[in-house]
């Protein structure tokens, strides 16, 4: 089907749309199917005796040590349950260094021998799995040909009913482990790197006269995301391969006018945006809110706060949720971070906070915030982590897809600064010369329309040209890209948070000892820490070119590119503090960086492959018959004595030069010999694949703009990003 027939077809399929009746029936209002598929903990209270629903709920709420002698009564309990909402098959589900969710299906019933089976689940099954660790990435922490790992059954995050058409499944979230207990995946450095700082965030809060319970992270992950209608998505090769365009040219009209920013949603998309909604409800996935992003085609949904953990989780459901929906409504849902060159790429802003349920957030900062001296301290350890950590949270964000878009105007700048707002900076420049004794208060906005009312304004903008921005109740991280599990940010900012916490716990705790008022143990601390690492916090343009020179002055490191920032994992700065709190010993921090690499060179290898076969196979076959339709309209004309131009000839045969040179030089880039070693292979994609790649795309580019539309065989800009 030409690129012509696939526009029309397109378009006849949106004409066609009817979008469901209704989403939600009389009898599945939101709120009443909210977490139907989840063994949540009312249905535990119900369905578990007393004692083991207590011992369950003391390791969730409370961190306690899991009772093993409850796992055969919780997985009596779960099975039954799944029985009853359908489930056929139980999976362990885990989180592999693929970025990806993993699951292997077992069923629930066993043959008896009487020619009947029986449902079986238990305790130890649930606890405890084997799935294949060989072909999952690890770093060197496996041998190929070793294929035993672990997962083992994570009862902080529940389990939940994934429906099917062909049958339903129990699902288990679990950590994936190696034979020797090293992790193999996302979940467990994310409840490791909880762990450590949940330990010193109580000691801080015991200073100040608490007696609490476990401190956790929470997490509020806003997720971006395009979507193009599926006929065009699968005529694309670099989208179905690469998940970006590696060739095409600006439309006419992009997002230049600001009118898709918070316009109405097309209907189309809104009937998947309700679908979508349905089946997260119903897994206890808390949507909040969706809109139109800044670029033509791109939406966002952002759920509320949750655990770091179950965040984290969720966020993986949400993506597969999406993925196969958008099936349903034709369309394919995109979350790479720049699916579409001269538009706005995607992000995941991972919204971070700490607290309890006694306490609430503790990144509160109250109106008079100079007079809160518990929330100084917890924002005093946030400043202290970003300085002197920022290079890991520049790598925990590093990817080959995430470096078309970090420093362009959708995104914030390679640069780690914080953004504090007017008043949290007004009150830090006081500490650093003394006690705060004020704080900017809020204004008021007068419209100066008399049926409307005096609106209240917060004493700060927000920035979002900044990488970590203080957004009223929370840290907000805006590098992470819309492709990866938000567990990475998530593990650093953790770790990171757990050595400030210490280091301020220990200072303090030495202070009082040795007598020192606490008040005036707390200003000398939040006076040093902002002297000493004040340098971070930047309220200005991100954006702006002097800010990479003022950066600079700063000792601020500007890690532009992957390759650059993901050496920071094995300093010997970042090993010691990922093992001093046991979130990765030495072989793990090295198996992450040496799965860095090899992500970066296989992500660019497919490609640079797919671009040379587009190129040879599609592009170029489409210039030359557009050329030799030139030339034999030339000839044409001149054996009929016309006097013609050539110049048009001309135009499309230097291009066309140009992109069998170019499609040559990528074919000897891609066949040249590189060294064995990961670092080698990322940094032969990055010097000698991504430049050849970019002059086939050039090439290419200029023909599309001249070719005739019914000969160019690849949906275009115009109708990926506008026909929905």
């Amino acid at each position: 089907m030409s690129g012509n027939s696939v526009r029309m077809q397109a378009i006849r399929d949106v004409e066609a749309y009817v979008p469901p009746a209704a989403v939600f029936t009389e009898s599945e209002e939101p709120g009443e199917i909210f977490g139907e598929n989840v063994f949540s903990q009312t249905v535990m209270q119900k369905r578990l005796p007393k004692s083991v629903y207590k011992s369950v709920m003391a390791t969730i709420e409370h961190g306690a040590k899991l009772d093993p002698l409850v796992a055969d009564a919780v997985a009596s309990a779960m099975k039954d349950w799944a029985l009853e909402k359908g489930a056929t098959h139980y999976a362990h589900v885990f989180y592999p260094l693929t970025g990806l969710t993993a699951e292997k299906h077992d069923s629930f019933f066993e043959p008896t021998g009487d020619g009947t089976a029986l449902a079986e689940f238990a305790g130890k099954t649930l606890v405890q799995g084997e799935p294949d660790a060989s072909s999952f990435p690890n770093g060197g922490l496996r041998n190929t040909f070793e294929a035993r790992g672990y997962t083992g059954w994570d009862v902080t995050s529940p389990a939940y009913v994934l429906e099917n058409p062909n049958g339903n499944t129990l699902c288990i979230p679990t950590v994936f482990v190696s034979m020797t207990g090293e992790a193999l995946d996302h979940k467990t450095p994310l409840l490791r790197s909880q762990q450590a700082m949940g330990e010193h965030a109580v000691r801080i809060l015991k200073l100040f006269g608490h007696t609490p319970g476990a401190v956790v992270s929470f997490c509020g992950p806003e997720q971006e995301y395009f979507l193009v209608d599926r006929h065009f998505f699968l005529a694309r090769p670099d989208l179905m391969n690469a998940g970006r365009t590696l060739f095409g040219t600006k439309p006419p009209k992009g997002q230049e006018f600001d009118d898709h920013y918070f316009g109405a949603i097309p209907e189309r998309v809104l009937g998947f945006m309700m679908d979508t909604e349905r089946e997260l409800f119903k897994l206890g996935i808390p949507a909040k809110t969706r809109h139109n992003e800044v670029a033509p085609g791109q939406f966002e949904i952002a759920p509320m706060f949750e655990r770091g953990n179950i965040a984290a989780d969720h966020q993986q459901l949400l993506m597969t949720t999406f993925k196969s929906i958008a099936k349903k409504h034709g369309m394919e849902c995109l979350f790479h971070e720049k699916p579409f060159q001269g538009v706005n790429g995607s992000g995941k802003h991972v919204n971070f906070s700490l607290g309890n349920s006694q306490l609430g957030s503790l990144l509160v900062p109250g109106d008079t915030p100079h007079d809160n001296a518990q929330f100084l301290v917890f924002c005093a350890a946030v400043i202290r982590a970003v300085h002197k950590y920022a290079g890991l949270l520049r790598a925990s964000v590093a990817s080959a897809t995430n470096d078309h878009r970090l420093g362009a105007n959708e995104a914030p700048p390679a640069i780690i600064s914080i953004f504090l707002g007017d008043q949290l900076a007004d009150v830090f420049e006081q500490i650093a010369k003394g006690p705060a004794t004020s704080s900017k208060g809020k204004g008021s906005m007068v419209i100066g329309v008399d049926t409307l009312p005096v609106l209240p304004t917060d004493p700060g903008d927000r920035n979002r040209t900044s990488p970590f921005a203080f957004t009223g109740n929370r840290f907000e991280f805006r590098a992470p890209g819309s492709m990866q599990t938000v567990s990475g940010p998530m593990v650093t900012i953790n770790t990171i948070m757990a050595d400030s916490l210490d280091y301020i716990a220990t200072k303090l705790e030495a202070d009082v000892a040795a007598g020192t008022d606490f008040d005036e143990a707390v200003q000398a601390l939040l006076t040093e820490i902002i002297t000493e690492h004040g340098a971070v916090v930047f309220n200005g343009d991100g954006y702006a070119d002097a800010w990479p020179v003022e950066a600079e002055k700063r000792g601020l490191a500007n890690l532009k590119t992957t390759l650059d920032a993901l050496p920071e994992l094995i300093t010997p700065e970042a090993l010691e503090l990922f093992e001093k709190y046991h979130v990765f010993n030495h072989r793990e921090m090295h198996s992450r960086y040496e799965i860095g690499l090899e992500q970066y060179a296989l992500t660019i290898g497919v490609e640079a492959r797919t671009t040379l076969e587009m190129g040879t196979t599609i592009v170029l076959p489409a210039a030359v018959r557009h050329q030799t339709e030139i030339a034999l309209n030339i000839g044409a004309l001149k054996g009929a004595g016309v006097e013609t131009d050539i110049a048009p000839l001309t135009e499309v045969s230097a291009p066309i030069a140009e992109l069998r040179s170019a499609l040559a030089a990528l074919k000897s880039a891609l066949a040249e010999e590189v060294g064995h070693s990961a670092l080698a292979e990322a940094e032969h994609a990055q010097k000698s694949l991504l430049p050849a790649m970019n002059a086939v795309r050039a090439a290419a580019d200029s023909l599309e703009e001249i070719i005739a539309d019914d000969l160019w065989p690849l949906p275009t800009y115009q109708e990926l990003l506008f026909v929905l």
